[in-house]
């Protein structure tokens, strides 16, 4: 008798065990994210937590998240997930300053989940659609347009720094102020390149008005006949000169006329030599 019991004990002991291998073995049904496929988001309806793995809420938040997601089939909802210290660019594509931020997604709108973060409570945002109350973020801040993949790359390239920082401080042996010497140096560079390519480029679009030929709107079309004018016009200052430098020579030639002295002068006579020769 008492063997069967141990059997019994035993044969419970190895179904739990396989049922917890199959349960440990199940690919979970969230769905991770990354740059390269989060335009899926664009398409049907979707559930996505944006966590980092240092973070208390965020872990407290992992079991009943999990747990949503097995009803993601029945609701006809995706359940995904992402890591913004793996995924920079979707942090700054989505301006998540607190976590977790959860979004509800559906067919390219995007709202910001507000509601209590427990199973019960993300089963009835997408079965009673409670979402509908919720505005949609404006398209100019959605996650698709220029701005935001703007902000997204800056978010990159500020990721990217910090992986060269440390790599120079760290597997280098470069001091942290000649890692930042190094940085400015690549900036004030960069700065000047593009300085050059933008006077360049505005230069080719908007050439000086110095070197620009000028240009006669009626040119083509009454060729002949505006230069036939012109010659006219030209002749006829050419003679109205004249005649001015005509006029002003003859003004002149009068006043020096007038204002000089007599050409025979007459000498003083002397009384004396005038007695003598009488």
């Amino acid at each position: 008798m008492a063997a069967v019991g141990w059997g019994c004990a035993l044969l419970a002991l190895l179904l739990a065990a396989a049922g917890g291998a199959a349960a440990l073995g199940r690919p979970s049904p969230v769905r991770v994210l990354s740059d390269g496929t989060w335009r899926e988001l664009l398409h049907g309806e979707w559930m996505v937590e944006f966590y980092a793995p240092w973070c208390p809420a965020c872990q407290s938040l992992q079991p009943e998240w999990e747990k949503f997601a097995e009803w993601g089939e029945d609701l006809d909802v995706n359940i995904a997930k992402v890591d913004v210290t793996e995924q920079p660019g979707l942090s700054g594509r989505f301006v998540i300053t607190a976590l977790p931020t959860i979004y509800h997604c559906k067919d390219g709108e995007f709202r910001k989940y507000q509601g209590a973060r427990t199973k019960t409570d993300f089963i009835n945002f997408i079965s009673d659609q409670e979402w509908k109350s919720i505005e949609p973020v404006s398209s100019w801040f959605g996650p698709s347009s220029f701005l935001m993949s703007s902000m997204s790359a800056l978010f990159q390239l500020s990721m990217w720094i910090r992986h060269c920082h440390g790599y120079l401080t760290e597997s280098v042996g470069i001091p942290a102020w000649g890692s930042y010497a190094i940085f400015a140096l690549a900036t004030l560079f960069s700065g000047l390149i593009l300085g050059l390519m933008m006077v360049f480029l505005a230069d080719c679009l908007c050439p000086s008005k110095k070197h620009r030929p000028p240009q006669y709107p009626y040119s083509k079309k009454l060729a002949p006949e505006s230069a036939h004018l012109l010659k006219k016009l030209d002749e006829e200052q050419e003679a109205d000169e004249e005649d001015i430098s005509d006029d002003e020579a003859e003004d002149k030639e009068e006043s020096d006329r007038n204002s000089s002295p007599n050409a025979v002068r007459q000498r003083p006579v002397n009384p004396a030599v005038t007695a003598d020769k009488s």
